[in-house]
C-alpha cells in the first residue's frame, strides 16, 4: 500500500486502510472503491490523505501501534465519556460516570497488551478519521505515546496505569468547551482563550471525585498545558514543579496535535514536529524527556511516499531504530518521470549523496 496526499488520489483508487468516525467505528472499509464523489466527501470531512492500494508496493503494509479493534473500543470509551459529561452541570461530590476508573484501566489494558507484542517500540501512528473524530481520536494516540514513553522510561506497572488513565482522561476538561470555539477556523478572541484554557482546571475537578482515579492521574489533566520556563497555564509552573506523567502527556499531545490537520491549518510532517520538539528543549518541555520520546517515533512511517533529492519518487520500505532518518526505500518513478521497469530498494543510509526533499 502507499500514503498519498487525497489530491492525488485518483477515481477507482482503492483503500487500503479504513477511516474511522468519531466513535471509533468504520466510516469506509478496506477494499472500498473511491469515486470521485466519495472523494470529494472525504475531503469535505477534513481527511487530507489516503493509503491506497498499489502493486508496486502491496507488500509494504504499515505496523501499527495498536490493532483497528484497540483503537476502536478506546475511541468509544472516551466518546460515549466525553458526551456524558458535555450537558451536565457538575455538583459538589457527585460522580456522573460510574466505574470510570475501572473503564479506563481495561481500555489502557488493552493498549499495552498490544505494546507488549511488538519486538521493538517504534510509534507508527497511521489511523486515519473525520475531523470531527479528532478529539477522540487525538486521545488514543496521546495515550499510545504516553505509553511508549512510560515503558522507555522504565515504568512499574502501577506506573504505567497511573500514566495510562491520565493520558487518556487528561482533556475530558473539554467536555465543557462549546463546539463552536473547538471548531472555529480562525484565532481566538481573549475571551474565547480562557474559556478553553479553563479545561484544564475542569478537567481535574471532574477526575478528582473518582476514588478509583489517582490524584496523579488527575494531575495530568491540570497541568498539561504547564510549560518547562513557566510560561504555560493555568499556574505557570516550572521544571520539576509540573508532575513527570502531566510532562509526558504534554510532550505526547503536541506531537500528535502538530501531526494532524486541524481546521487553521495543514499537519505538519513528523520530521517537522520533531524538529520542533527538539527547539523547544528546555523551553516548552524538559530536552532529555524530548530526546527519550523522540528515539522511540517512526520519522517516516512504512508506505510514505517521498520525494528525493535525485528527483525520483520513493515509498518507506523499511525503518530502522538505528537510522530513523535514512529508511530503505522503494523508487516507483524515475527522476525522469518514468516508471522503473521493476520497483526497486535503496537503503538511504548507504547512499549518502540521497537526501528527502518532502513527503508526496
Amino acid at each position: 500500500m502507499r500514503k498519498v496526499q487525497i489530491g492525488l488520489v485518483n477515481p477507482g483508487d482503492k483503500l487500503a486502510k479504513p477511516i474511522f468516525q468519531d466513535n471509533g467505528s468504520v466510516l469506509l472499509g478496506e477494499g472500498v472503491e473511491l469515486s470521485e464523489r466519495f472523494i470529494n466527501r472525504l475531503q469535505s470531512l477534513g481527511i487530507d490523505f489516503l493509503f491506497i492500494e498499489d502493486g508496486k508496493t502491496e507488500d509494504l503494509i504499515p505496523e501499527e501501534t495498536i490493532s483497528d479493534e484497540t483503537r476502536r473500543q478506546a475511541a468509544d470509551a472516551i466518546y460515549k465519556t466525553m458526551n456524558s459529561f458535555k450537558d451536565f452541570s457538575p455538583m459538589k461530590g457527585r460522580a456522573i460516570v460510574p466505574d470510570l476508573g475501572r473503564t479506563f484501566r481495561n481500555v489502557f489494558g488493552a493498549i499495552m497488551t498490544d505494546l507488549s507484542t511488538r519486538p521493538n517500540v517504534l510509534v507508527n501512528l497511521t489511523s486515519i478519521h473525520t475531523t470531527d473524530a479528532y478529539l477522540f481520536q487525538h486521545t488514543v494516540n496521546v495515550a499510545v505515546l504516553a505509553g511508549v514513553l512510560g515503558i522507555a522510561k522504565g515504568y512499574n506497572r502501577n506506573q504505567l496505569e497511573e500514566l495510562g488513565i491520565g493520558a487518556l482522561m487528561y482533556d475530558i476538561g473539554m467536555s465543557k468547551v462549546p463546539q463552536e470555539l473547538l471548531k472555529k477556523p480562525g484565532p481566538l478572541t481573549k475571551e474565547e482563550r480562557s474559556i478553553v484554557e479553563n479545561h484544564t482546571k475542569d478537567g481535574f475537578d471532574i477526575l478528582r471525585k473518582y476514588h478509583d482515579i489517582s490524584i496523579v492521574s488527575a494531575h495530568c489533566a491540570l497541568q498539561h498545558h504547564e510549560r518547562y520556563n513557566g510560561s504555560g497555564y493555568p499556574r505557570g509552573l516550572q521544571k520539576d514543579e509540573i508532575h513527570m506523567y502531566a510532562q509526558i502527556v504534554a510532550i505526547a499531545d503536541v506531537y500528535d496535535a502538530l501531526t494532524s490537520p486541524r481546521p487553521h491549518r495543514k499537519r505538519y510532517t513528523s520530521a517537522e514536529a520533531i524538529e520542533f520538539l527538539f527547539a523547544a528543549g528546555n523551553t516548552y518541555f524538559d530536552f532529555d524527556l524530548i530526546k527519550l520520546f523522540c528515539r522511540h517515533i517512526s520519522i517516516y512511517p512504512v508506505s510514505t511516499t517521498l520525494l528525493l533529492s535525485s528527483g525520483q519518487t520513493a515509498v518507506v520500505a523499511v525503518n530502522s531504530e538505528l537510522a530513523l532518518h535514512r529508511p530503505r526505500v522503494r523508487i516507483i518513478r524515475e527522476a525522469d518521470g518514468s516508471d522503473p521497469a521493476q520497483p526497486y530498494d535503496l537503503e538511504l543510509k548507504d547512499e549518502l549523496h540521497l537526501m528527502i526533499v518532502k513527503e508526496l
